[in-house]
């Protein structure tokens, strides 16, 4: 009990009926006193929100929600809420007061626990988790300071395998989060037990807690959290980022099982997840089984006196036919009084007094025979309720999943009208055969174990899974090289070619084009400029051939030609091919277009044609053309004569009379 401050609450009676006796635990949120009802005369635990809590409203009113839906909750393993209230205005909680210490009290004792105590406490724990999800309710900060381990009847809570584990503190992360409505980014969760997509999107539903419990389990197995650091931004964002680690990995020699246990638990996307607590119990009780009784005993296993004539406290271990039980002996005053079996009160005067024989003694054998039989009917009435409530607990509950597999998204929904059960989609899987939005997973599989109308989380095909090449002309290679890894293609660097246009190291083109389709790891070829070639190539245009071949030559390039029709005068360089200024390599070609000159007219024939028709005639083919005698008569010869090839703008004379 925290006696460090006085306290001016404790010896207060709050409503005219509880009074507080101690202070147990101070918290961010509230203060836990015990106290006494002093209407049923027991203890209780009284939980006192602190004033910097109760001017907000948001808070007050979703905590006094919450606390009403957790007073509905009748579980073993989780702490009953019996009263809310107001004291000088400050909400408070009456709970059930549970002997014993927290989770986080024995781990800091013990470091760590064994195998057989870590599963024998989460199971318990995830019965509590498992009926709030059932109620629609989420945790949301399952940690060890929320776990209450109640002394044991076998001796404390030294004995963890027959310890009472009782769940507290739901819905309290709820109206947290109501009170921080405007204060938005505000992460209401303990960092080291913070599942991911609180981290990143702030959703929490059933699997949030499944994460959290996983994160438990591994800190009871290796004595520390996975994450840890300074920082509480960071270390939460180490959950985002990074896997759980295996336990073995911290305390070699651990069973594979409890390794990939945990793994199922905190696997960083929630789809991945077992669906509530209630799956993830069935998978700890499956793992529990396949460690096998040597290993994993819990509080199930039943224990009854030893068959002799005078009754002793001693216990005897009887083995059953599918594992050892203990069952805590009857009678006992060892037990807590939140625990203890009904007193059974001796017949009047069977009391043993100073001089005087007991009743039952002068009764004989017969009393004798009496109370064994009384106490076979006990024993088996106990053994009656413990194999009913494992026959429940085990399979009772359960139905076989049916199978989905190859079912369509349509077929799929109306299966679960019709059987009964909940559907949840995961992202969904890539695959090359399965057409899409078709069933490739379930869990449950086929066959296993299904909590009747429970959840089954179904993997529907996406399709051949293709990804397209992107555009990735004018990037640098590293660029181009991300850019290919984020969408899960691999990059190729091809033969490099000069190129005036793009710069050293950039993407000139790309093999196969922008947009095609590649599986995952397909190739992509990249051809890379290696810059601007080393040698100028200089403009030709309109020298003479000879010149333009000795300039070339000098370069150390080579020169071909090509003749074409001009009227440019013939050898002249009339074009070239590359450009003037590109850049070139020695021993290039370098193509230039030569002028042929301009091409002959061949003289027509005239002759006696009108003169100035005639004359029309040759200057439309390129001549030029002298009149002798009379321009008005007629074409009586010419010069030179038909047939001649000329060059073009040749004068010829035509003689008219």
């Amino acid at each position: 009990m925290d006696t460090t401050v006085a306290d001016t609450l404790i010896g207060t009676t709050i409503d005219g009926r509880y009074r507080i006796t101690g202070r147990v635990a101070r918290g961010g949120m509230a203060t836990v006193y015990t106290a006494t009802d002093e209407r049923l005369e027991r203890t209780v635990a009284l939980k006192i929100i602190h004033p910097s809590q109760a001017t907000n409203a948001h808070f007050v009113d979703r905590f006094t929600d919450e606390a009403k839906t957790i007073a509905r909750l009748t579980h073993p393993n989780v702490v009953a809420v019996y009263d809310q209230g107001r004291h000088q205005g400050l909400p408070y909680l009456v709970m059930e007061y549970v002997q014993g210490r927290t989770l986080r009290d024995l781990l800091t004792q013990r470091r760590r626990l064994n195998p057989v105590e870590a599963l024998a406490i989460l199971e318990q724990m995830l019965a509590a988790i498992a009926a709030a999800h059932r109620a629609g309710l989420v945790h949301r900060d399952v940690k060890p300071e929320n776990v209450l381990v109640a002394e044991a009847p076998s001796g404390g809570v030294a004995n963890l395998v027959d310890a009472v584990v009782k769940v507290a503190d739901f819905g309290l992360a709820r109206a947290v989060e109501a009170s921080s409505a405007d204060e938005p980014g505000q992460l209401m969760a303990t960092v080291a037990y913070v599942a991911p997509e609180l981290v990143t999107d702030g959703h929490a539903d059933a699997r949030t807690d499944v994460y959290s419990a996983g994160i438990v389990l591994f800190e009871m197995l290796t004595g520390r959290v996975p994450f840890d650091g300074d920082d509480p931004v960071a270390v939460a964002w180490q959950h985002v980022d990074n896997d759980v680690p295996a336990p073995s990995s911290v305390v070699p020699g651990l069973p594979t099982k409890l390794d990939d246990l945990t793994a199922r638990a905190t696997r960083r996307d929630p789809g991945a997840r077992p669906t509530d607590a209630g799956a993830l119990l069935t998978e700890v009780q499956t793992v529990r089984d396949d460690l096998g009784s040597q290993n994993v005993e819990t509080a199930l296993l039943r224990q009854v006196p030893a068959s002799r004539g005078a009754m002793s406290d001693a216990t005897t271990v009887v083995p059953a036919a599918d594992a050892t039980a203990l069952v805590p002996k009857i009678g006992g005053t060892d037990r807590p009084s939140w625990a203890r079996l009904p007193n059974q009160a001796p017949p009047r005067g069977s009391e043993y007094t100073a001089g005087r024989v007991p009743r039952s003694a002068r009764r004989g054998k017969s009393g004798t025979d009496r109370r064994r039989v009384l106490l076979t009917a006990a024993v088996a009435v106990m053994v009656l309720v413990v194999i009913g409530s494992t026959w429940w607990v085990t399979l009772g509950r359960y139905t076989e999943a049916p199978s989905l597999i190859n079912r369509t998204k349509a077929q799929v929904e109306l299966d679960a009208q019709q059987q009964g059960f909940e559907v949840f989609y995961n992202d969904g899987a890539y695959n090359e055969t399965v057409a899409k939005d078709t069933v490739v997973a379930q869990d449950p599989a086929p066959d296993g174990k299904l909590v009747k109308g429970g959840v089954i989380t179904v993997t529907l095909s996406l399709g051949p899974e293709r990804f397209a090449v992107p555009d990735l002309a004018g990037l640098e290679l590293a660029a181009a090289r991300g850019e290919l890894e984020q969408l899960n293609l691999k990059l190729k660097q091809g033969t490099g070619v000069y190129s005036d246009t793009v710069p050293e190291g950039a993407v000139i083109s790309s093999s196969p084009k922008t947009g095609t389709q590649l599986k995952r790891g397909g190739t992509v070829t990249v051809v890379l400029s290696k810059g601007r070639a080393p040698i100028r190539v200089p403009d030709l245009n309109g020298k003479n051939i000879n010149d333009a071949r000795n300039e070339l030559a000098g370069l150390g390039l080579t020169a071909v030609e090509r003749y074409k029709d001009s009227d440019q005068p013939k050898d002249t360089v009339i074009g070239q091919s590359p450009k003037a200024a590109t850049g070139a390599n020695k021993d290039d070609v370098v193509t230039l277009d030569v002028s042929k000159g301009p091409a002959f007219v061949v003289m027509p024939d005239v002759s006696n044609q009108p003169c100035q028709q005639a004359k029309a005639a040759l200057e439309g083919q390129g001549l030029r053309v002298r009149v002798d005698f009379d321009p008005n008569a007629f074409v009586r010869g010419q010069q030179p004569g038909p047939g001649t090839q000329l060059p073009p703008q040749s004068e010829v004379a035509i003689q008219c009379a």
